[in-house]
């Protein structure tokens, strides 16, 4: 009796097994990316009711609406580093915006990996992997404004990108008139932190009349799709790459620069890869766009490589939810930032590791939007309250929110009694992310450059050659601005590593007066190997009255350092305010031997915003900038 009984039993295991493989078909499902640029979740299926977004909406019923999805930079080209390969950017080297330094051969592309498992990849058309001698169009087997699935050899899946800029931040450089506009400016929803002047709501109108021009574009790759007979074999995957588009959202760590709309809609054929239990489901767990590659991967069987940095969220190498999504914010252009944030289900932690910066430093981009330049003016005038003014002035060493009841992120709880319990838990998440990683970011990016060569950062990084967490820690005592701390700071500037210098000096810059004793120790720093502690020196010295010293400093760095250090100390030109001949001479000097002071250096960004500032003619100094 015993044997008949397990007899069926076997019967029973053997035929459940062969229903489930039965129910996950052997082909490997086409996948459709519809991505856009530059756009928060303001969709009427995430709740917005201002929206009109009826293709977005139709999707997210037919599919799977992520209530957590972030980018895990909040600006393009990092995020697509990060998404291209499944390494954080800032573990990679790359976190800067822009920035051109080589790939580590140990870390592969998606297209190279879902190629090698026989798909067709296609990608209509936009790259901008933030890598320098990278061919980002040889990873596909088309880039091009032409690449498309249809053009897949026959009987081959079809992995295909198609990226619209409609909703891009340069879709409010140019003001569509009022009577034009189909969203009404004067009732369109300002968060908090926007006063209402007539830019801002009419750059908030057009905004939102470019997401209903993102869904009718939504709209019509879904139809094209449906038309070619292929929706029940694909799998659409839609997504924003980071948030946006006005000050304060794209480029900063927060909800409005960091979370993102995502949809999946999945065939029923592909049944076995919901996440929920029926489409028109929303899915709560916490995910990030260094998640998409194993993903991609789990839903095409491709084993998950370790080096890979992000968690399967759907397929058979799904992984249990994670606790927290991991956030970073480098370099913007030409103006120099650094943070990291941690976000959970409910808080989000951000770390500032150069808050003697304010947030809105002055981008040439970022200014082309009226409405940024009307909350700058309104703020001169006095005319913003204590919660639009905040942007504008030094950022505190940390921030922490409660994003479930402040959604716009205004109330820092960092330092109320009541949160130290979530504060410390998250300052530990961030610190043993970082080391985790091996984040780049705590190496100047000037100092980075002369020390690796052509060697990929994320491979010197792992060559034991660096101390990252002696880093982590000098750059966590520099920046609490703590007088207790000046004896440990001084003699950070001893260390043999140029990065513990750095934010020695980072760190009596910060101090202020209360630095004065450290004149003789700073003096000394200005004959340092780094010229990113060179200039951090000089900046604390100028303000400590020894303009003279610090601006011969100043000076030389400009004449000898590479793009990103010169970059560097025009940063601090500006920010001192200093407009002597000598410092006028080595700016214009500058300009005149960068060919065709071109753009895309980002120290001629600086030099070209110093000459309009001192109200220089560039002609009458036979320079030209070329935009």
């Amino acid at each position: 009796m015993k044997l008949n009984q397990f007899a069926v039993l076997l019967f029973l295991s053997a035929f459940i097994l062969s229903s489930c493989r039965k129910s996950q078909p052997e082909e490997l499902p086409n996948i459709l990316w519809l991505t856009s640029e530059d756009n928060s979740p303001f969709l009427g299926c995430y709740g917005d009711t201002f929206a009109t977004t009826p293709n977005f909406d139709k999707l997210a019923a037919e599919g799977f609406l992520y209530t957590h999805a972030y980018a895990n930079a909040p600006v393009c080209a990092p995020t697509r580093n990060t998404i291209l390969t499944g390494v954080y950017a800032c573990s990679g080297g790359h976190e800067h915006m822009r920035s051109y330094y080589p790939k580590s051969g140990a870390v592969k592309t998606y297209p190279e990996l879902l190629r090698a498992a026989g798909y067709y990849c296609t990608n209509n058309v936009k790259t901008d992997y933030n890598l320098g001698n990278f061919d980002d169009k040889s990873i596909w087997d088309d880039c091009s404004n032409k690449a498309h699935y249809k053009n897949r050899p026959a009987g081959k899946p079809f992995f295909a990108v198609f990226n619209s800029t409609i909703t891009h931040e340069s879709s409010l450089h140019q003001s569509t008139p009022d009577s034009l506009l189909r969203h009404n400016p004067d009732k369109v929803p300002l968060p908090p932190y926007h006063p209402a002047t007539p830019e801002m709501k009419h750059d908030w109108a057009q905004y939102y009349d470019k997401i209903e021009d993102l869904d009718t574009w939504v709209g019509e790759k879904l139809k094209e799709l449906e038309e070619a007979g292929l929706a029940e074999n694909t799998i659409v995957f839609y997504y924003g790459d980071h948030g946006g588009v006005l000050a304060r959202s794209k480029r900063f760590l927060y909800e409005s620069g960091t979370r993102v709309p995502f949809i999946v809609r999945i065939p029923e054929k592909y049944k076995y890869l919901f996440p929920a239990e029926k489409p028109g489901s929303k899915v709560d767990r916490l995910i990030s766009w260094v998640d998409l590659v194993p993903t991609l991967l789990s839903i095409s069987g491709i084993p998950v490589p370790d080096y890979l940095q992000g968690k399967a969220f759907l397929g058979k190498q799904k992984t249990a939810d994670p606790e927290y999504a991991y956030l970073f914010r480098g370099r913007m252009d030409e103006r120099y930032d650094m943070s990291r944030a941690v976000r959970d289900q409910k808080f989000r932690y951000i770390r500032n590791y150069m808050p003697h910066r304010a947030y809105g430093q002055r981008l040439e981009y970022l200014w082309k939007a009226p409405s940024v330049g009307s909350w700058e003016q309104a703020f001169l005038n006095g005319e913003c309250n204590e919660v639009q003014s905040i942007f504008w002035k030094a950022k505190p060493a940390e921030e922490l929110y409660d994003v479930e009841n402040d959604p716009w992120e205004v109330n820092n709880l960092a330092g109320i009694p009541e949160y130290k319990e979530v504060l410390e838990r998250m300052q530990k998440a961030n610190r043993d992310h970082l080391l985790k990683i091996y984040d780049t970011g705590f190496l100047p990016e000037a100092d980075r450059i002369e020390r690796v060569g052509d060697m990929p950062i994320y491979d010197f990084m792992r060559t034991g050659k660096v101390d990252l967490p002696a880093i982590v820690d000098a750059a966590e005592l520099a920046t609490w601005g703590n007088a207790e701390n000046i004896e440990m700071l001084k003699n950070y500037l001893k260390n043999s590593e140029s990065a513990i210098r750095y934010w020695g000096a980072t760190g009596l810059l910060i101090l202020g007066e209360k630095a004065a004793v450290a004149k003789p120790d700073l003096l000394q720093a200005l004959n340092d190997s780094s010229l990113s502690v060179v200039t951090v020196a000089a900046e604390a010295l100028y303000n400590l009255g020894e303009k003279s010293a610090a601006v011969k400093s100043l000076v030389a760095v400009l004449t000898k350092g590479n793009e990103m250090a010169r970059c560097f100390a025009l940063n601090t030109v500006d920010l001192v305010n200093d407009a002597s001949p000598e410092i006028q001479k080595a700016v214009i000097e500058l300009a005149q031997k960068s060919p065709a002071a071109t753009r895309e250096l980002y120290d001629m960004r600086m030099a070209k915003w110093l000459f309009e500032k001192w109200k220089l003619n560039p002609a009458d100094y036979n320079v030209k900038f070329n935009w």
